[in-house]
């Protein structure tokens, strides 16, 4: 009785998480999947099936490719900077060095900031009569539409997105640096390895599979960008700045068009497991191979 009782022990610690993944992930997904093959214009009460009619309609809307180019702008603008930039600054900090308590909190301070406080900063301190054009004015330089320009408007939220998460990657980087072995840069101290060659050749190795985290978590992040968009630009102007997101809330409860909101969001699963897929590959499989 106490063998076939202890076998099953593991099980019981894990069902209070497989419940929630059932119920606020599983179930969800199973329904989207539904919701994505009916059509909600006519009558939201009773939908008409449609099969892939709206996976069609998505791939010929020339919105939507507009929507998916914009993701992987603000994806491949937005991952480089929040994959180095942190990593950089970690390796900085981790010194014995002063003050270095009062560095780490003022750069993880962006973390604890609500979204949207840092998105309404940013979009005062973008305004038409803002600080940036008031100081470019200064300098008789013409004002910028930071939010109102199509050709500016999206990068000017993706530096919003790079200012929130440095903090919270870097953190991710100290806890990761506090594994490697103190010995093997004592070693290159004693073969006369400047502090560059140190890193390239202890840290990096070292770090790779927190790079690789650190690379699929903000990626899937910048996949998922949806508050800044809302509070800054709505999407605007002329959807310059419309991410996959936006477009499946602004489908969903704005237009009630749950069919193709639930194809969009079918394909943006795909799209971030794709992803992971990828880090797995490259980053994440290694460390598992004897």
């Amino acid at each position: 009785m106490y063998k076939y009782y202890k076998k099953y022990v593991p099980y019981l610690f894990l069902l209070p998480a497989a419940v929630i993944l059932i119920l606020f992930f599983f179930i969800p997904f199973f329904e989207t999947i539904v919701l994505s093959f009916f059509d909600y214009n006519s009558n939201i009460y009773n939908p008409t099936f449609v099969a892939v009619a709206n996976y069609t309609a998505l791939l010929k809307s020339p919105v939507f490719y507009k929507v998916l180019l914009n993701t992987f702008i603000y994806l491949i603008a937005a991952v480089p900077f929040l994959v180095i930039f942190p990593l950089i600054i970690a390796i900085l900090i981790n010194q014995r060095i002063r003050g270095i308590t009062l560095y780490k909190i003022l750069i993880y301070l962006p973390v604890i900031v609500s979204i949207v406080v840092a998105a309404i900063a940013f979009k005062w301190l973008y305004a038409q009569q803002g600080i940036l054009n008031y100081f470019m004015a200064l300098f008789h330089i013409d004002p910028i539409g930071w939010l109102t320009d199509p050709n500016v408007a999206l990068y000017s939220v993706i530096v919003v997105t790079i200012w929130k998460g440095i903090g919270y990657y870097m953190m991710i980087y100290l806890s990761a640096l506090m594994g490697v072995p103190q010995e093997l840069y004592e070693a290159c101290d004693v073969d006369g390895a400047n502090p560059l060659t140190k890193h390239l050749t202890v840290t990096l190795p070292h770090l790779m599979p927190t790079i690789g985290l650190v690379t699929t978590i903000s990626s899937i992040s910048a996949m998922k960008v949806f508050v800044e968009i809302y509070v800054m630009t709505k999407g605007g102007p002329l959807d310059s700045s419309k991410t996959i997101v936006y477009y499946i809330y602004e489908r969903a409860f704005e237009n009630l068009d749950l069919g193709i909101a639930s194809a969009a969001s079918v394909i943006l699963l795909v799209i971030v497991l794709v992803l992971s897929i990828i880090n797995f590959v490259f980053f994440e499989n290694k460390q598992y191979q004897l």
